[in-house]
């Protein structure tokens, strides 16, 4: 057990789905369920501060190192999207024991698997927060940036400040940091670039749209005045879910939940306590 703060602590959960062995941080709690997601190179472990102020308030926490991340399988043989919401599906079903369901909260391309699972309609899914996501896809230029950059790091990091430094410094650099771990004369990458390049694939030809127009749980989007959500996209998705709620946070960038934590962890609070009612 890894002791996070008087009151909240969790354990890592592992289990097994595929074939894939995949670590789930677990927070406990017996209320309304909530599955935190980190997005692409990330790690559970962003969403520390969240958890325990949500299982501080009753909730069932639960936080997932997706396949090709963290404490879970780097190498997994199945990147498609399909693989990685069924991953977020079988953590549902796999801790979802008490029967109250489980809202949706993820970041980027943890926020995209959101969206699609709750797309599937799976009963045990009651709602999802889509921090920096949407339904639109990616250009193969975008994709290749995003897989260039990665290949990029100037790893092994000579120590972890150099790489909060490299990563922009603050809570964002601490938070990027804060993947990394130890090991081979220095910092290093919990992921193999190669197998996150994989999986951003299926990005760069197609959209979701027809995904977002089945998911039929209440939403909430919080985006980043400076992130990747532009208006285009905002105004399809407002438009084709009607009942979508919407926050943008001023001066904040794609990592908002790592800028922002104090008002992500407000904006998610109150969605949770309007889904979760009577409950």
């Amino acid at each position: 057990m890894n002791v996070t703060g008087v009151d909240v602590s969790y354990v890592t959960q592992e289990f097994t789905r595929g074939g894939v062995a995949l670590s789930v941080r677990d927070w406990g709690g017996d209320g309304v369920g909530v599955l935190l997601l980190h997005g692409l190179a990330g790690h559970c472990g962003e969403w520390d501060g969240l958890a325990r102020s949500l299982r501080r308030d009753g909730y069932r926490v639960l936080a997932l190192d997706q396949r090709g991340h963290g404490e879970s399988e780097r190498t997994p043989g199945d990147v498609s999207r399909r693989a990685y919401v069924d991953d977020v599906l079988g953590v549902v079903e796999e801790f979802g024991g008490g029967g109250r369901g489980f809202v949706l909260v993820g970041q980027s391309y943890g926020g995209h698997a959101a969206l699609l699972a709750a797309a599937r309609r799976h009963p045990r899914v009651l709602g999802a927060v889509l921090v920096e996501a949407g339904p639109a896809g990616s250009t193969p230029e975008e994709v290749a940036g995003v897989a260039g950059w990665l290949r990029g790091w100037p790893v092994p990091f000579a120590s972890r400040e150099a790489a909060v430094s490299y990563f922009g410094g603050g809570a964002v650099g601490e938070g990027w940091a804060a993947g990394l771990e130890r090991r081979d004369g220095g910092w290093r990458p919990r992921f193999d670039a190669g197998v996150l390049a994989a999986s951003l694939a299926e990005n760069a030809v197609r959209s979701w749209w027809e995904e977002w127009d089945a998911v039929d749980v209440p939403l909430l989007a919080v985006l980043g005045q400076h992130g990747i959500i532009d208006d285009g996209q905002w105004d399809g998705m407002a438009r084709r879910q009607p009942a979508l709620r919407g926050v943008c946070l001023p001066g904040a960038g794609h990592d908002v939940h790592l800028e922002r934590p104090g008002e992500v962890c407000a904006l998610v609070g109150a969605f949770l306590r309007e889904v979760g009612r009577g409950r």
